[in-house]
């Protein structure tokens, strides 16, 4: 398995991360600006990913909670 300096993430972990995003702003792309909410979902499924999160399901849920 390669190794990936801290905050990267490999290609499968990008797809995943990805796809999650693309849900998420399906979800929530009625609430507000398009750019400021995707930035918003991607920068809490990076985070939730920083901390060693990469089930999907787990990750969804980190981009539709409201902390920020």
């Amino acid at each position: 398995m390669p190794m990936y300096p801290f905050g990267a993430f490999g290609p499968e972990a990008i797809a995943e991360m990805t796809a999650v995003l693309d849900t998420a702003f399906e979800e929530l792309q009625d609430t507000g600006e398009p750019a400021v909410v995707r930035e918003r979902i991607a920068n809490r499924i990076i985070a939730a990913a920083r901390l060693g999160e990469r089930d999907p399901a787990r990750l969804l849920e980190a981009a539709l909670r409201k902390t920020d």
